[in-house]
């Protein structure tokens, strides 16, 4: 067994244990005959891993490539059965070109070489191969990083020869797990937090999926990083008594995925990671592993810095947005501590142009800008970005980038300004699109930019993807996927020029009303998630909102999610600033109607809450409390996010349930004890250590909400 063409070293990326582990599978072979022994001879391993984790990849001649072991180091657990038969194990890879099946592990494919690389933080394993009857070459990427339990993998296809290939049915990963008895095995699927059967079928919205032994805790989480539509998630157990499948793929049915690669092209794939947990173990548990790795690596710079408060002129203005109302709204959230003032739907002149609608802002938002510094916030713009109006020089220079549907008809999508055509991001309009956004981050001097509307999929129900002719797909199937990485090379270009600002990438623009996804984390800084109406006192409002960032912040990072559309002022400032600290800090409403007093309230919350995310790592877990599978307003509901400190905060909603208090049950804090202070009512609660959590402590309710800061001492 050799690593680079020399020997293993225990202790060194393979310990004696995972030395013995990885031979079993060849060991095993007794009973299978002396030829897999044989081939064993042949073998060579390599791990990757740091502290927490390691995968060790093994290449055999005539069985081909697959993961030997995935091992969870601080738990002690070996995630494969150690006796597997590599001859019958899940592919390391698989997809059909030219409709030829190609598998990692048939013996089709010969291993070329192997690389290796750490830089900050970040170990990566690159492993090649060549098909030996397709012009094709096959690079398996593995990366581990500091400080998380996971291993993410992504796979690079490169066409060698002189015609175009045709991939589809891409499978990135696919692995058995050993974790138990089939009967004991629970899966959480759609972002991890909803209870459903085995046999399952993930899409658009399991961009994390959770398989765990129900009597012993131990589990995986698999994060699907494949964009919108086009992520498929299988899961079955019949490969093995005490095994369960996981394939980590793109659609083949819905939205069937379809690339050609051009003759040298190279194709990258969206990347799948895995993380082993253990349930209630501490540290080593899903609330604590999962956030932290997808804030820390799935986050483009948002974890770093952390989040910025956004005011949006949305609701309840829309398109009636003004000079005059504007500069009353910028003084309000000046002194509330906004950092970024944005104007929505209204500022433009048409859409897809960035003149400005002089009707409404006589003098430009050159005024407007100035306002905006001078209370020490920067500025944000609405900006559509493939729906756009036909009289345009975007849409009149080029009409033939525009979608079309079955039948050739130019595609349009309803608006608040009426119907707009589609332009096709699978066309060289992304290019003209990166430019008009730049343009945009350099006149206005641009902090945020909220990117908007119909490209791939109406969110509100038209049918998906282009059937024009001369665009960058060859057909329909291929322009799904296409789209989604149109829109990828729109925000790396503006990326490329402008590194510091922050790009929203709507629900409308991604295709589907509610979802997150680590394709558009991969994409864009921020998902403008959801519209919750907010309108009266008696709308869906913050009970709502809390329930999508319940659902989704299991897997997917909080402070990723601008969840639309809370008012400041509804249905009372401290319920809205309580639930706003849940995610991506975002606030809209008529700001004139708050009082002077309101607007200081406002500013001293958001002064706090600012310094305390600066010393302490909130993103590091996240934990629903309360009545949190499904918000009610019968019963109270709340969050928990701390650092791995135990430092953090504590939000509790007492909603129209009655409760005088809510006993907080937080069993899997750090060891330690905390000082307590109640944020909104203002007193110290005292000091509680891990006992006093694990058993409940009591929070009074002084009003509809209430914040608690922890204090380690």
């Amino acid at each position: 067994m050799s690593t680079d063409g020399g020997p293993v070293k225990a202790g060194d990326s393979v310990t004696r244990r995972e030395l013995l582990h990885v031979g079993a599978a060849l060991t095993a072979g007794i009973a299978c005959g002396q030829s897999l022994l044989a081939e064993g001879a042949r073998q060579s391993s390599w791990s990757i891993a740091n502290s927490l984790i390691r995968r060790v990849l093994a290449y055999t001649p005539g069985v081909g490539l697959y993961t030997a072991q995935i091992a969870d180091l601080a738990m002690k657990r070996d995630l494969l059965d150690a006796g597997f038969d590599p001859r019958t194990a899940p592919a390391e890879f698989s997809f059909a070109c030219d409709g030829q099946e190609c598998r990692s592990n048939g013996g089709a494919f010969q291993f070329v070489g192997t690389s290796e690389d750490s830089a900050a933080g970040c170990h990566t394993r690159v492993l090649r191969l060549r098909h030996a009857g397709l012009p094709l070459e096959v690079s398996a990427v593995y990366r581990v990083y500091e400080g998380n339990a996971a291993c993410r993998k992504h796979l690079i296809l490169k066409n060698t020869g002189t015609a175009p290939l045709k991939i589809t049915h891409l499978h990135i990963d696919d692995l058995a797990f050993s974790l138990g008895p089939e009967n004991e095995m629970t899966l959480s699927a759609q972002y991890g937090a909803a209870p459903r059967e085995i046999f399952y079928t993930g899409r658009s919205e399991d961009a994390g999926v959770m398989i765990a032994n129900g009597r012993t805790g131990i589990g995986v989480a698999i994060l699907n990083e494949v964009p919108g539509y086009m992520k498929r998630t299988e899961i079955a157990g019949w490969d093995a008594p005490n095994s369960v499948r996981v394939s980590a793929m793109y659609d083949t049915d819905l939205m069937p995925f379809e690339r050609r690669i051009a003759p040298g092209e190279e194709f990258t794939t969206a990347g799948v990671s895995i993380v082993p947990f253990g349930r209630g173990d501490g540290l080593n548990d899903p609330h604590w592993r999962v956030p932290a790795y997808s804030a820390s690596v799935l986050e483009r710079r948002i974890d770093h810095t952390g989040p910025l408060w956004i005011y949006n002129t949305w609701e309840p203005f829309e398109r009636g947005i003004n000079h005059d109302i504007s500069m009353d709204l910028i003084d309000a959230a000046g002194a509330m501590g906004m950092d970024v003032f944005t104007i929505d739907d209204g500022w433009q002149q048409e859409y897809g142009d960035n003149a400005v609608n002089l009707s409404a802002f006589p003098g430009g938002l050159e005024p407007i800008l100035k306002a905006v510094e001078s209370r020490g916030m920067r500025l944000g713009l609405w900006i559509p970005l493939a729906a756009i109006g036909t009289k345009t020089e975007a849409y009149k220079a080029h009409p033939e980038w525009v979608s079309r549907d079955i039948d050739g008809n130019i595609k349009t999508t309803g608006t608040m300004a009426g119907q707009k055509a589609v332009m096709c991001m699978a066309s060289r309009f992304c290019t003209s699109a990166a430019e008009r956004v730049t343009d945009a981050v350099e006149r206005f001097r641009l902090a945020y930019v909220k990117l908007d509307l119909t490209t791939i999929f109406n969110a509100y129900g038209e049918a998906p993807g282009c059937w024009a002719k001369g665009h960058d797909h060859a057909n329909w199937q291929e322009s799904l996927h296409r789209i989604y990485e149109g829109i990828r090379e729109t925000t790396a270009a503006v990326y490329a020029k402008h590194p510091e600002v922050l790009l929203d990438l709507t629900f409308e623009l991604w295709g589907q009303k509610h979802i997150i996804d680590a394709g558009l984390l991969a994409a864009g800084d921020l998902d403008w998630m959801s519209n919750v109406d907010d309108r009266h006192p008696d709308s869906a409002g913050p009970l709502q909102a809390r329930q999508l960032l319940y659902a989704r912040a299991a897997s997917m990072p909080a402070e990723a999610m601008l969840i639309g559309n809370l008012h400041a002022e509804l249905p009372t400032v401290q319920e809205s600033f309580a639930t706003a600290i849940g995610s991506a800090p975002l606030l809209l409403g008529d700001l004139r109607k708050l009082s002077a007093a309101d607007r200081a309230w406002y500013g001293e919350k958001i002064r706090w809450f600012k310094q305390l995310r600066k010393r302490v790592k909130l993103s590091e877990s996240f934990f629903p409390l309360g009545s949190w599978q499904q918000t009610s307003p019968a019963a109270w509901d709340g969050f928990a996010r701390l650092a791995r400190s135990g430092d953090g905060v504590v939000a509790v909603f007492r909603n129209k349930s009655g409760a005088a208090n809510a006993r907080v049950e937080l069993p899997l804090i750090p060891d330690g004890s905390y000082r307590v202070r109640a944020g909104i009512g203002g007193r110290e609660l005292g000091i509680f250590n891990r006992a006093a959590w694990s058993r409940g402590v009591i929070v009074p309710f002084t009003g509809p909400a209430e914040v608690l800061e922890l204090q380690r001492v």
